[in-house]
């Protein structure tokens, strides 16, 4: 019989995934979904975090039978190709979504602690706040106290956001059809975006390039072996589960509570609304709850991105070959890439992404279909992965992501973006249009 420290120390990286992968987009795409469609498309949820759950097991499998991360596999066996457009993605997913995460953390603790004299000024300094904090979180603590903190924001987001949603749901039987029978709402308001709408909540559940983290965390928990494999699967079922239930918890808020806005700005205004069918408490509840959720996926980003850089440095440098004398390089590598994750994106507070956000957009939409594609070739080949390379289910799950993914991508970009920078009008830096919301919560 497992104690509760057991049940943790087998599950902890299961609650890493989720902290970090759960993020304001997340939360608002599911709820903006959830307003236009209703209930109906909960079982998108559950697929899109299925999906998710695919990926990462696949990369898993990988590092335990090879010892390499995939990133290590992919260069290593691939070609230059994938280091000429990984280094790109990384530069620009990390400059956005550094700048979409700070943004979103100010707006959110604006909203909580409205101290400044106006919205657009307490997201700026709150958000320059968090990226510090994070930044010194990460520098001071190490490993084990990044865990305990993010145990802590994700059992807030957990409660907070869950409970809402069961107190507000007043139709049980629709959540139940919307879960368990696979269906697109078909209406003459709805018809023209029903499905890209469907499609883009399947896309939101989780995250994109955080996937690759797990990884990492691996070789911080000495996961090193086949024999894990069990535990791994058990912790990453465990992560997508939970990931799952913030979905259809906001899809639930949504389909019950009308609200505008886009981004973090409809988190704020959601919570509201929240304040005149369950009061105030309701509304600090969720706030906090939403808080939680922001600010475990940055300091989730800001502990484990740098390391992808770290892994992309040494291979490039070809480095692997004795890491104990590589191991001071390594830490300027990260320390490098956690300032420059940190302060560079600070200049998005300022500004309203628009054309150059389009551009990241047709980047980011690419990475999940090619994971599943480098997921294909790699773990399908018996003499690198033994007993652990794909069964033909998996080979399914994987092509169904690359047909999935590469849809999201198309039902997203062919929508037109103004071009140029423009000032601030809104609370947030993410974009002002609906399809801008998608956007975020795919290529997050």
């Amino acid at each position: 019989m497992l104690n509760v420290r057991q049940t943790f120390s087998i599950i902890a990286l299961g609650i890493l995934v989720t902290a970090t992968g759960v993020g304001a987009g997340d939360l608002a795409t599911a709820a903006f979904t959830g307003n236009k469609l209703g209930t109906t498309v909960l079982w998108a949820v559950l697929l899109g975090a299925f999906l998710k759950f695919v990926l990462n097991e696949g990369l898993m499998r990988w590092q335990l039978a090879t010892k390499e991360t995939i990133l290590e596999g992919a260069i290593n066996r691939l070609g230059i190709a994938v280091p000429l457009v990984f280094l790109p993605y990384l530069l620009l997913w990390s400059f956005f979504v550094g700048s979409a995460l700070m943004s979103a953390c100010g707006v959110t603790m604006h909203a909580i602690w409205p101290v400044f004299s106006s919205a657009s000024q307490g997201k700026i300094i709150f958000g320059v706040g968090h990226g510090l904090l994070g930044l010194i979180l990460v520098l001071l603590g190490g490993f084990p106290l990044f865990e305990r903190i993010m145990m802590i924001c994700i059992g807030f987001m957990f409660v907070c956001v869950l409970a809402t949603a069961i107190l507000i749901c007043d139709d049980w039987s629709a959540v139940l059809r919307g879960l368990f029978i696979p269906k697109i709402p078909d209406t003459q308001e709805i018809t023209a975006d029903s499905l890209r709408w469907t499609i883009a909540l399947m896309g939101g559940v989780g995250g994109t390039l955080t996937v690759l983290c797990y990884g990492y965390w691996m070789r911080e928990k000495k996961r090193n072996n086949p024999s894990v494999l069990k535990t791994c699967r058990l912790d990453l079922g465990f992560a997508y589960f939970t990931t799952a239930i913030f979905g259809l918890a906001m899809v639930i808020i949504g389909s019950t509570i009308q609200v505008e806005g886009t981004g973090s700005k409809l988190i704020v205004n959601l919570a509201d609304k929240l304040t005149q069918p369950l009061g105030l408490a309701g509304r600090w509840t969720f706030l906090v709850g939403a808080w939680g959720a922001v600010f475990s996926s940055l300091l989730g980003v800001w502990q484990a991105v740098p390391s992808i850089f770290v892994d992309f440095c040494n291979l490039v440098q070809k480095k692997y070959a004795n890491r104990a004398e590589n191991e001071a390089s390594s830490k300027k590598f990260y320390y490098l890439y956690l300032f420059a994750l940190t302060l560079v994106p600070m200049i998005g507070l300022m500004y309203s992404f628009k054309s150059v956000q389009l551009f990241y957009a047709i980047i980011g939409a690419m990475f999940m279909p090619m994971l599943a594609l480098v997921l294909l070739l790699l773990n399908s080949q018996s003499r690198w992965v033994g007993d652990l390379k794909n069964r033909w289910f998996t080979t399914l799950a994987l092509l169904f992501v690359l047909v999935a993914f590469l849809s999201a991508g198309y039902f997203n970009l062919e929508k037109k973006v103004k071009p140029l920078f423009t000032p601030p009008t809104q609370l947030s830096c993410i974009s002002t249009s609906e399809s801008r919301i998608t956007y975020k919560a795919i290529f997050m």
